[in-house]
């Protein structure tokens, strides 16, 4: 475990870090902070980490009832922040039912058990996996190192609070400044002009949690993001125009088929090399009396649940014994694949994985359109789920929390979220029609759009199967291919705003070693992560109850 800090207050036993305060102030902050990102997910298509919010919220919560610890602290806020990841696997999904069909009835119950169903598969697995991506790949997870970072430094106070929450105050001013006032430019700066009529974004984004995490990430894996980046649009979208090999939409559809096959490939090659020679110690608490991850929970149950839900899924869904079977064995590699995209990048493509399983699902089985979506929504739920979790972990990782108390807590934020998510998804449909989904409508869910979109299958089969052979070959020999993936599917300016931050980061490390070796960067970098995405879940929270207003 990690090296505890002088001064800080640190938990010793479970009760201390698992406590009923923490877990009603937990509960509270899952119900409000799902219910807020639905709604935004929903209308704006965005959803803020809310890992530093929480963070901020439960230290000076717990701090004002007194006799808290920073333990109890971590393992309250990982119960707040599970319910905004589940609403956003729903919300970013399930709406295209009703995009293409504006018919499509489904009931409560169903849309209740897929919800519940992605949560509980996003439980197990997640316990299952936590030792190899946190502890054994020591992969960065910056959300969680920030939100680790944030919490220590708040705790011992000195120059480095200072340093933090200075860095935090003045990232806040500027998201203020830019989102609500809108005296900066909220949408990405599109500075390179001759690269537009080829369809790509060339440019950057003013956002100073994009540039810290790139930072926190480090030089490396912000290199490979990058490259493929260059790959993508340098590559693929503007040379393979220019030579005269396809037109823009072949080269569009080239490059996202490219990027997901990048992206399958490495979730393929994290569980050939990673997962499988470790089978016998990641997956042998689910046949026998030992424990998951460090010895703490039992996880015999697992295998009953997972026949469970395949039985309701097929009976109840009516998603057929097939597609049943391949969502949870999909759920196994989109949450391998979540969990190294989060832990290398910080940002999770929930959507993305519900594709890539619903296109297997349609391949070799005869599900319906309506059923493909529900395969889907498993899995994007799963998978955001699966996202919070491991940047929680991370934290306390660093903090030396119990992990069991950490997983407990995630549950009931888990569960949580799923009814509050569900709830908020009906009674839009019933205040506003199935009408209310779509590009003019008043909910736009883009996510969700371009789900429906993909319900036919990948758009260029040949470039998707050589970015997945590719990538499980790159994987195998120990190159960081997950972010190359990302860097080819993503909009360019996403990729040079973090390269920005990775940048600063190697030349930090070159000019200031001290400054460096001090981890002051890292505290400034965590501060503007935490600015932009505290304000960010705050914003979206006012905007949450705007819209709920119109009710």
């Amino acid at each position: 475990m990690s090296e505890l800090r002088k001064g800080v207050k640190y938990a010793t036993s479970f009760r201390e870090q698992f406590s009923v305060r923490g877990m009603i102030i937990g509960a509270i902050g899952s119900i409000i902070l799902t219910m807020s990102s639905m709604f935004v997910a929903l209308k704006l298509g965005a959803l803020p980490w809310p890992i530093m919010f929480v963070a901020l919220v439960s230290m000076f919560g717990l701090k004002a009832l007194g006799n808290t610890n920073i333990n109890e602290i971590n393992v309250t806020h990982t119960a707040m922040s599970a319910g905004a990841m589940v609403a956003g696997g729903l919300a970013f999904t399930l709406p295209g039912i009703w995009m293409l069909n504006k018919d499509a009835d489904i009931s409560v119950g169903v849309l209740m058990l897929l919800t519940l169903g992605g949560t509980a598969l996003g439980l197990i697995f997640t316990a299952l996996i936590r030792k190899y991506f946190v502890v054994t790949q020591e992969l960065p997870y910056p959300m969680g190192q920030a939100a680790a970072e944030t919490l220590i430094v708040g705790d011992e106070g000195g120059k480095k609070a200072g340093l933090l929450f200075g860095a935090l105050g003045l990232a806040a001013l500027f998201t203020v400044l830019r989102d609500w006032f809108k005296i900066f430019s909220a949408t990405p700066i599109v500075w390179i002009k001759k690269m537009m009529p080829y369809g790509s974004l060339g440019g950057v984004w003013l956002s100073p949690m994009l540039i810290a995490v790139g930072f926190i990430i480090g030089p490396l894996y912000i290199g490979v993001w990058f490259l493929g980046a260059l790959i993508g649009d340098l590559g693929v979208l503007i040379c393979g125009q220019e030579i005269g090999w396809w037109d823009a939409a072949t080269a569009a559809n080239i490059k996202a088929s490219l990027g997901i096959g990048l992206m399958v490939g490495t979730g393929v090659g994290i569980i050939v090399k990673g997962i499988l020679p470790k089978a016998k110690e990641i997956f042998s608490p689910m046949f026998s009396k030992s424990n998951i991850s460090d010895g703490i929970i039992p996880m015999r149950w697992a295998p009953l649940l997972l026949v469970l839900l395949a039985f309701l899924f097929t009976v109840i869904a009516d998603m057929g014994v097939g597609a049943s079977i391949i969502t949870i064995l999909g759920v196994w590699l989109a949450t391998a694949m979540s969990a190294q995209c989060v832990g290398q990048s910080g940002i999770n493509p929930m959507e993305i994985f519900g594709i890539i399983v619903l296109i297997a699902a349609k391949a070799v089985t005869s599900i319906g359109q309506t059923e493909a979506f529900f395969v889907a929504a498993i899995v994007a739920v799963a998978c955001g789920l699966v996202g919070d979790v491991m940047n929680d972990f991370k934290a306390g990782h660093i903090l030396n929390s119990d992990p069991k108390a950490q997983w407990l807590g995630e549950c009931i934020g888990g569960i949580i979220g799923a009814v509050v998510s569900v709830g908020v998804l009906m009674v839009i449909i019933k205040a506003y029609g199935p009408e209310a989904f779509g590009q003019d409508a008043m909910f736009v869910a883009p996510q969700a759009s371009m789900v429906a979109a993909m319900v036919g299958g990948i758009s260029h089969m040949p470039a998707f199967i050589i970015g997945l052979v590719a990538a499980l070959v790159l994987y195998i020999v120990n190159f960081p291919v997950m972010t190359l993936g990302l860097g080819v599917y993503l909009p360019f300016y996403l990729s040079l705003t973090a390269f920005v931050g990775g940048a600063l980061r190697f030349i930090v490390q070159k000019a200031a070693p001290k400054f460096e070796a001090g981890g002051k960067g890292q505290i400034i970098a965590a501060g503007t992560l935490g600015g932009e995405a505290v304000v960010g879940v705050i914003i979206a929270l006012i905007q949450a109850i705007q819209i709920m207003k119109a009710f």
